[in-house]
C-alpha cells in the first residue's frame, strides 16, 4: 500500500467534515452517544462520565457555531465595506469626468485666446505703420505681456489636463483591481460551496 500524501488526507477530511471543522460528524457522534447513554444500563459513574463527555462535545459544537456566526458577520461587514468603496469609486469617476469636461472647456478658451493673440499680432503689424512710434511701442509692450500671460495660462491648462488624465487612469486601474478581487472572492465562495455540497449529501 502506497504512502498517503498530505493533500489526500486534507481532501478526505474536507469530504467527510465539510469545511474541516468536523461539526456534522461531531453532532452525529453526539446523537449516537446520547442514544446509547439513554439505553445503556451502566453504573452511575460511567453514566456521569459519559454525560460529561456529551457536555464537552456539545460545548465544542456551540463554540464552532459561534465562530461560524462571527465569520458570517465579518463577511457581511466586508461586503458592506466593498459596497462603500465601490460607491466612492463611482463618485470619483463622476468627479473625474466633470473635471475632464472642465479641462476641455479651458482648452477651448485657450484656443480662443490663441486666436485673439493672432489677431492682436495682425493688429500690431497694422499699428506699426502709423507715424506715432511711441504709442505703438507702448501697445506692443502691452501685447507682449498679454501674450506671455496667455502662454502661461495655456501651460497651466495643459498641465491640469495631463494631471486629470493620470488621475482618471489611476481610478480606472483601481476599479479593475476591485472588480478582479470581487470576482476572485465570488469564485472562492463558489468553490467552497461546491466542496461542501458533496459532503452534506454523503452523510
Amino acid at each position: 500500500m502506497g504512502s498517503v500524501t498530505d493533500d489526500e488526507v486534507i481532501r478526505k477530511r474536507l469530504l467527510i467534515d465539510g469545511d474541516g471543522a468536523g461539526d456534522d460528524r461531531r453532532i452525529n457522534l453526539l446523537l449516537k452517544t446520547f442514544t446509547k447513554w439513554c439505553n445503556s444500563p451502566g453504573t452511575p459513574e460511567e453514566s456521569f462520565t459519559q454525560y460529561q463527555r456529551m457536555l464537552g462535545t456539545l460545548a465544542q459544537c456551540e463554540f464552532s457555531l459561534g465562530k461560524t456566526l462571527m465569520v458570517y458577520d465579518m463577511n457581511l461587514r466586508e461586503m458592506e465595506n466593498y459596497g462603500t468603496i465601490y460607491s466612492n469609486i463611482e463618485q470619483n469617476i463622476t468627479s473625474a469626468h466633470e473635471k475632464i469636461a472642465e479641462c476641455k472647456k479651458e482648452i477651448q478658451r485657450a484656443k480662443r485666446v490663441r486666436k485673439n493673440r493672432q489677431e492682436y499680432d495682425a493688429l500690431a503689424k497694422v499699428i506699426q505703420n502709423h507715424p506715432n512710434r511711441h504709442e505703438t511701442l507702448k501697445q506692443l509692450e502691452a501685447l507682449d505681456k498679454e501674450l506671455q500671460q496667455l502662454s502661461n495660462i495655456k501651460e497651466n491648462v495643459d498641465a491640469k489636463l495631463e494631471l486629470r488624465k493620470k488621475q482618471f487612469h489611476v481610478l480606472l486601474s483601481t476599479i479593475q483591481e476591485l472588480q478582479q478581487t470581487l470576482e476572485n472572492d465570488e469564485k472562492l465562495d463558489t468553490d467552497e460551496n461546491n466542496q461542501q455540497s458533496p459532503s452534506g449529501s454523503a452523510e
